[in-house]
């Protein structure tokens, strides 16, 4: 396996760069910054909602790089693959794909849910290169140990334990904060305090770590 540098790109969005050159983009959404997409060889998008699904901006990385191919599930795909064809991949749990070199597995079926009155939504994650697990909005264990976990902090849809409990039980080396674009600076520090060692903390197998939008770290 090539090595590979992640880049936090806003929110929920990473971008994944080869040694080779190549990049993947994850969640390319409407809170993430705006240059996300652009010049990526691969982009996988999780679920429809729009922190993470920014139409627009996907169709101007498409356009503007016309070698470039999306993996999504069929809520996002349907909006896409008229203007794109052979470019837009619907894919689901259980399928495994090579993406501009990357290798990916698909984990997951549905959005964690919101409140009971809300319908829950499809929501698939992205194991890449064995290496890197993006979850998408839901607490999927994915069948097989990983090194990296991004980890969702802050939602509507979930609350402290459960993110504690959820990286505690997929045991990741090291867990790097994801979603957590409707957190201030305070909020931030109150996170961080906790899923460290002056918290509850991740366990003795996962060490905790934030990244700014546009900071990168080697996997």
């Amino acid at each position: 396996m090539a090595g590979m540098r992640l880049t936090k790109k806003g929110h929920s969005c990473v971008r994944l760069t080869r040694d080779d050159g190549r990049v993947l983009v994850i969640d390319p959404g409407g809170f993430s910054e705006a240059d996300a997409a652009l010049g990526a060889d691969a982009i996988l998008v999780t679920h429809e909602h729009p922190d993470h699904f920014d139409e627009g901006r996907l169709r101007a990385a498409l356009e503007a790089a016309p070698g470039a191919e999306l993996w999504t599930l069929r809520s996002v795909a349907d909006q896409l693959s008229a203007a794109f064809p052979g470019r837009v991949h619907t894919v689901g749990h259980g399928d495994g794909f090579t993406a501009a070199g990357f290798g990916v597995e698909v984990y997951g079926e549905l959005h964690a849910v919101i409140h009971p009155d809300l319908p829950r939504i499809t929501n698939i994650g992205f194991l890449v290169d064995g290496e890197v697990f993006h979850p998408g909005d839901a607490f999927t264990v994915p069948e097989r140990p990983v090194h990296t976990l991004l980890l969702p902090l802050h939602a509507p849809w979930n609350k402290f334990s459960e993110v504690v409990d959820y990286a505690r039980e997929v045991g990741a080396e090291r867990a790097l904060a994801v979603h957590d674009g409707l957190l201030n600076d305070t909020g931030l520090g109150v996170y961080g305090r906790n899923l460290g060692p002056q918290g509850p903390g991740l366990g003795e197998a996962t060490g905790y770590t934030r990244l700014a939008p546009g900071d990168s770290t080697t996997l």
